[in-house]
């Protein structure tokens, strides 16, 4: 725990992407320790996003990976999901990537929108397009419709970590009590 305040608590206002990766790596480093096929899905599940952000085509293989639980060893899954992992982070995030991820979220909403909703979630994915706002603006006006549609799923993702300010109470906080 002391070691991941570390990446936290700095002066900067934002929690960096570069911050971010550092701490899913090191969240990986507790699955292989905990060397428990349970832990590997969740944290999968809880990164999907992010990784998506990085590489789909890696995202695609890791899923593959994890799947592949009862066919080989689990020793040999860490090492290739390592493998690729790591391959996924060396990509940086594109606008058109990020923006991927972000209809993926917006799936989880849509039904649920009002139409002014809707608009307005466009509206911003236009600017955050366009490089008017950055993809933590953007974020941070989706973080209030995870609570309010009580969507736990998202608000275990750490790519909204990348809108988060360190020293405020927010989803960074919550996710290091667990």
């Amino acid at each position: 725990m002391k070691k991941n305040q570390e990446i936290f608590n700095t002066k900067e206002q934002k929690v960096s992407e570069k911050q971010i990766r550092k701490y899913v790596i090191e969240r990986f480093e507790d699955v292989k320790t905990s060397n428990k096929i349970k832990n590997l899905i969740l944290f999968q599940a809880m990164n999907k996003y992010m990784i998506m952000a990085h590489d789909q085509n890696e995202l695609k293989i890791l899923g593959n990976i994890v799947a592949s639980n009862k066919k080989i060893q689990f020793s040999e899954i860490l090492t290739e999901y390592e493998k690729h992992l790591r391959k996924a982070f060396e990509k940086e995030p594109t606008t058109k990537t990020h923006s991927n991820v972000l209809m993926q979220i917006f799936g989880y909403f849509s039904k649920d929108f009002t139409q002014s909703e809707k608009e307005q979630f466009f509206e911003h994915l236009i600017q955050f397009q366009e490089k008017k706002i950055a993809i933590g603006d953007i974020l941070a006006r989706i973080n209030p419709m995870i609570f309010r549609f009580n969507n736990t799923y998202l608000a275990s993702q750490t790519y909204f970590l990348l809108y988060v300010e360190p020293h405020q109470d927010n989803l960074f906080d919550v996710l290091m009590k667990k």
